[in-house]
């Protein structure tokens, strides 16, 4: 996977991701990269995951993201616990010093803009697959509840951690895990829990649609099907990810009217009739960007 090695010159200036050109048109590899701390993540981390996949989200060169953790052990270890406890907005000196309701303000537009950043995720107009091995735990549950679609490897250690540390998950894992998976007891069980779950668990579950013996295969996996979202419409393919998404969150009646509404508009591409033609034609069609 030679061409995987490609870096795209516009996401060089990132320090602790590495965006690639995947190994088919129009893919794009996004590697979370701090392989000697386990992918563990500090606040500038997720910070850059928010302008990394802001980007991705409108560039016409992209049309799907595979996302994964560089290294062997670990996709990610979660919060840097470390990390958060030196500099974190609980333990700046003059935080000592306020009244409750002033820090409780600071601490909620702080948590309010980590769940930001890790909902551009989500919000990447592109589909992302989300490949996952070795340690993905707290964090990660919550950056891959936020991808469209989920592969791992076999050895993959899954863990809902926070009560372990005593709060509850509050970056997305409480608000999107069960919309993810469809039993309410058993994202209890382990959100309750925090034990550990592994792969074939979660593929039962439905919070993984695939299982592979290695990293090397999940990931081989996820460019086939990153490379065929690729050959598709991407006013279609980005059209249907916002549509699921809205049902996900509104009624089926709401969903209807925002459909229409939206299709009024993209109906009028150019890729219909391209599609339709090529069918006819028994030939692959091929779209502009988007």
């Amino acid at each position: 996977m030679a061409q995987q090695q490609q870096s795209l010159s516009d996401y060089a200036e990132y320090e602790h991701f590495v965006v690639t050109q995947g190994p088919a048109p129009f893919v794009a590899h996004v590697e979370i990269n701090r392989p000697t701390k386990l992918n563990a993540f500090h606040e500038a981390m997720w910070h850059e995951l928010r302008a990394v996949f802001g980007k991705l989200s409108t560039d016409p060169d992209v049309r799907a993201v595979v996302l994964s953790g560089a290294g062997d052990r670990a996709f990610t270890a979660g919060l840097d616990v470390t990390a958060a406890s030196e500099g974190g907005v609980l333990a700046s000196a003059d935080a000592q010093d306020l009244d409750p309701a002033r820090k409780a303000t600071r601490l909620r537009r702080y948590i309010a803009d980590f769940q930001e950043c890790i909902s551009a995720v989500e919000k990447c107009e592109k589909p992302v697959v989300c490949v996952m091995h070795g340690i993905a735990i707290g964090l990660a549950i919550d950056i891959s509840c936020c991808a469209d679609i989920r592969v791992c490897a076999k050895d993959t250690r899954f863990a809902v951690k926070e009560v372990d540390i005593g709060l509850a998950a509050d970056i997305g894992t409480l608000a999107r895990l069960p919309k993810v998976v469809g039993s309410q007891s058993w994202v209890k069980d382990v959100c309750l829990t925090a034990r550990d779950f592994g792969a074939h668990e979660a593929l039962a579950v439905g919070f993984v649609s695939q299982v592979h013996e290695s990293k090397a295969a999940a990931l081989a996996a996820a460019f086939k099907t990153a490379g065929l979202l690729a050959t598709k419409s991407p006013v279609a393919v980005q059209g249907t990810k916002e549509l699921l998404n809205h049902s996900r969150d509104h009624t089926v009646e709401d969903n209807l009217r925002y459909t229409g509404v939206w299709n009024a508009a993209a109906l009028q591409t150019k890729d219909v009739p391209a599609a339709l033609l090529s069918g006819l034609q028994k030939k692959k069609p091929t779209f502009e960007k988007l």
